[in-house]
């Protein structure tokens, strides 16, 4: 089992940056392929990135494609979400999500495929 705690939200005015976080412990946090997903105000839960336990397999949304970058640190147990030229549509709660891959190193992009979730952190965006 993991936990997840997710940290670095806050209000940003558009074009500017800012970096996610998301802390995993467990004994085999590294093991688990992880992904970010965001959830603005009356809208459904939709999928941002994604990586492998690895860290060497990656995939981003295509409207986030270019602007945002997952990465991972394991020696660090701990997810990064870099998001670039940020737009008011981007507004949300972000969530960092974990799965233990089920065969290979692979990365997951639908929702219902993770099993562990944060509390979600905040991220505005001003025009």
């Amino acid at each position: 089992q993991v936990q997840l705690v997710e940290s670095g939200g806050g209000l940003v005015q558009a074009g500017g940056s800012l970096r996610l976080s998301c802390a995993a412990s467990g004994r085999t946090a590294s093991s688990y392929a992880m992904g970010w997903f965001r959830q603005a105000p009356g809208k459904e839960r939709e999928f941002v990135a994604a990586i492998n336990w690895s860290g060497s397999s990656t995939f981003h949304a295509g409207s986030m494609k270019g602007r945002f970058t997952i990465s991972r640190d394991n020696a660090k147990n701990t997810l990064y979400l870099q998001m670039n030229s940020l737009k008011p549509e981007d507004t949300a709660v972000y969530y960092c999500a974990a799965v233990l891959p089920r065969g290979g190193n692979v990365y997951y992009t639908e929702l219902y495929e993770y099993h562990y979730w944060g509390q979600g952190t905040q991220v505005t965006v001003s025009s």
